[in-house]
């Protein structure tokens, strides 16, 4: 599939990987659809955007009526959605016995149900209309490697992969691609709005800065999703901490322990 005129949405959209997969799909001739739940950061995106900007709303994605009402407005400019790109995403840092049930219910709401709202309300529509698409789920190679510390995380992240794996069977007769791509650590603001418990309070600055120091930058993550689109995997790793982990889990899983410990000390948890 290419991406001139091509209508792309794409949540979670105001910074981070969202923001360059709107300003990368734009550059390579797309319409895009915006979605944030801060409005700031949805005004900037627009002002770049320009004529490419088909609709940008804010919404959070774990709110099933306001997924619903954002897809009601795609849906009333064009019959339905080229690519979506489900990338909404916060973290929660904190090992199990330190999380509690609000914070599981604000990670999954967004990271976990925010895909399926994604999926639920605009895959119909395309299917409806008969030719093609793609889906993007945004996971993490934390949704192949279950690393300690970040349980909840963890979770969410296999969720996604699971359901896009899934997914990816079911809508093969329909031509539409499924894939899940999974960033290693990539300098996004995801830190700072994280939300912190246990030994991870007074770390947050530290594993803050690992993330700007050495994250691959989020246009690295854009160029993937939109070769994603174009090549159709079913998973997709970005960066070389993933790439590597990703061979670990694969060649050689009886390192994942001392793998675990390694991440551990780098962020300051031993």
């Amino acid at each position: 599939m290419k991406s001139s005129n091509k209508v792309v949405v794409i949540t979670g959209a105001g910074s981070g990987i969202g923001r360059a997969t709107a300003l990368a799909f734009a550059q390579d001739g797309a319409k895009i659809v915006a979605s944030d739940i801060n409005q700031g950061s949805l005004d900037s995106l627009a002002a770049e955007l320009g004529d490419r900007a088909l609709l940008v709303q804010k919404v959070d994605v774990s709110d099933r009526a306001q997924m619903a009402a954002f897809a009601a407005a795609v849906h009333a400019k064009v019959p339905a959605a080229d690519v979506i790109v489900n990338n909404a995403g916060v973290a929660v840092g904190a090992a199990f016995l330190d999380t509690s049930l609000d914070d599981w219910d604000w990670l999954t709401g967004v990271n976990l149900m925010g895909v399926v709202h994604g999926c639920h309300f605009f895959i119909p529509k395309m299917v409806e209309r008969g030719t093609g698409g793609h889906v993007i789920n945004i996971s993490s190679i934390l949704g192949i490697y279950p690393a300690p510390q970040v349980t909840a995380y963890v979770a969410s992240k296999f969720a996604v992969l699971g359901l896009s794996q899934s997914l990816r069977t079911e809508m093969a007769p329909h031509r539409i691609g499924v894939t899940a791509i999974c960033p290693g650590m990539i300098d996004t603001g995801i830190i700072d709005g994280s939300r912190m418990a246990g030994q991870h309070t007074t770390r947050k600055e530290k594993v803050a800065a690992a993330f700007r120091k050495g994250g691959a930058p989020p246009a690295l993550v854009a160029k993937t999703i939109v070769d994603a689109v174009r090549t159709n995997p079913a998973v997709r790793t970005v960066g070389r901490d993933a790439a590597v982990i990703h061979a670990i889990t694969r060649m050689a899983p009886r390192l994942s322990t001392a793998l675990g410990g390694t991440l551990a000390r780098r962020f300051g948890y031993h």
